[in-house]
């Protein structure tokens, strides 16, 4: 399979359409076996010398070592900080970490690892004001290429604006070894843009929000080059893999020529972050974040397949449209300090300056959905079905249910209800609320799910 160039992408003004200049300030992008070995003459040619490897125990032994090797056989010594957590947590222990440690003579970082080691060090490069390159160890999530890094702070998650990668090294002969709930979690990341896109439209049409077609067929093409390689991955094939790799990277110049992850985030990614917020609150098990947005993706889809079903049955609709919606804002707000609990304040404070529940504006919306929804029931005729992603999972032995994750139901139907919170973005569980149809979904859901 021949591998893509990305050289159109990177470092040029693209005019677009939608009348905006698009640019994605990476410098070079090298998906290929061996490219490890191209490292070194990056950092001669750049003229870096002060070099921080940030890594952890496992992505030490998946490529830091040879990274370093590499390095001092070119006679450069690295520092070398590495994360002894078995599985590490991108919060304000973390990022204190490597500032208190950093030599401050430091002029590059290295980061060997995938996202979270990744996010921690592009905000850091952004805040000191640093270049950092990224060495990938796994096909595991699509904030490579992205200009975004979304930490826990004050027990909420968080998506801050981060530097770009002056690289992104992806060597085959590394990635294709990686664990593969890693590699299917990469997968699940990518499954997760029908429900963004679809939500990004949605809100397009609902509320005037801005959006970019071409930025959207970029994507797409993300999602394809996944989709063509999902039956080779079992067997580690090197081409299944750099197409996941390359559609993730993909996925990153989306959100990098927007400006912030729209095209690449949506309800599947609030779900997504809510359940791993409460694992973080409940000491539960953390798993991987493209595990999660697997799993929200399919609540996305049947979510969406659940309101088309409804607004097409005119006396459902009818119903619909003659209930009034009105939310009890201390009952909400009682609400969201018994789900969020010590995030709930940072949850409140977004609501107060977003007023995205406000009576006025809520019904105002559902006026706009039921008037739209032959459009909006075309566009969902268009989503794959839920149950197709379901047994793209399975066949990697992916989950695919909230439970397998550690979401025990009522932190699941609570999901439903209050993960779009988090955000000030339209999408299919705002609309729901709107609707006045979020609850009874959340309870079909939620026993559909934990009676499988």
């Amino acid at each position: 399979m021949r591998r893509m160039e990305f050289q159109d992408y990177l470092k040029r003004d693209n005019s677009c359409s939608c009348g905006r200049v698009h640019r994605c300030e990476i410098d070079t992008i090298i998906i290929e076996p061996g490219a490890l070995n191209q490292i070194v003459p990056i950092l001669q040619k750049n003229q870096w010398k002060q070099l921080c490897i940030v890594e952890d125990i496992h992505t030490s032994k998946a490529a830091g070592e040879m990274v370093e090797r590499l390095l001092k056989e070119a006679g450069l010594i690295p520092q070398v900080i590495c994360f002894e957590d078995d599985f590490l947590i991108p919060d304000e222990i973390a990022l204190a970490k490597v500032v208190t440690d950093m030599d401050r003579n430091t002029d590059l970082i290295l980061a060997v690892g995938s996202g979270t080691i990744n996010d921690l060090c592009k905000f850091i490069s952004y805040k000191m004001k640093l270049d950092y390159m990224i060495i990938a160890t796994a096909p595991s999530m699509d904030g490579y290429a992205s200009n975004v890094a979304p930490l826990i702070t004050n027990h909420a998650k968080v998506t801050y604006e981060a530097s770009m990668p002056k690289a992104i090294i992806g060597d085959l002969n590394v990635l294709k070894d990686a664990p593969m709930n890693m590699i299917a979690a990469g997968v699940g990341d990518v499954l997760g843009k029908y429900v963004c896109l679809m939500d990004w439209k949605l809100s397009n049409c609902i509320t005037g929000e801005y959006i970019c077609q071409e930025v959207i067929d970029l994507v797409d093409t993300a999602i394809d080059k996944v989709m063509q390689g999902t039956e080779k991955l079992l067997s580690r094939d090197q081409d299944a893999i750099a197409s996941i790799m390359e559609g993730l990277i993909l996925s990153g110049i989306g959100m990098s020529y927007i400006g912030n992850s729209r095209p690449a985030s949506g309800s599947e990614h609030h779900l997504s972050h809510y359940w791993e917020m409460m694992a973080l609150l409940k000491g539960g098990k953390i798993e991987l974040h493209g595990t999660k947005v697997a799993i929200g993706t399919i609540c996305g889809l049947k979510l969406y397949e659940k309101l088309m079903q409804d607004l097409t049955d005119p006396v459902t609709r009818k119903q619909i449209q003659s209930d009034e919606t009105v939310i009890n804002i201390d009952h909400w707000k009682s609400e969201i300090k018994r789900v969020y609990m010590d995030a709930a304040d940072s949850v409140i404070t977004l609501e107060n300056k977003s007023k995205k529940n406000d009576p006025y504006e809520m019904n105002k919306r559902k006026e706009c959905l039921i008037r739209q929804q032959e459009m909006l029931a075309a566009w969902v005729k268009k989503l794959p079905d839920s149950e197709k992603i379901t047994q793209i999972l399975k066949m990697l032995s992916a989950k695919y249910l909230p439970i397998q994750a550690g979401v025990n139901r009522q932190d699941f139907i609570d999901s439903i209800l209050y993960a779009k919170d988090l955000r000030n973005r339209f999408g299919i569980l705002q609309a729901l609320t709107d609707l006045n149809l979020v609850k009874r979904y959340a309870e079909e859901l939620a026993t559909e799910f934990y009676h499988l």
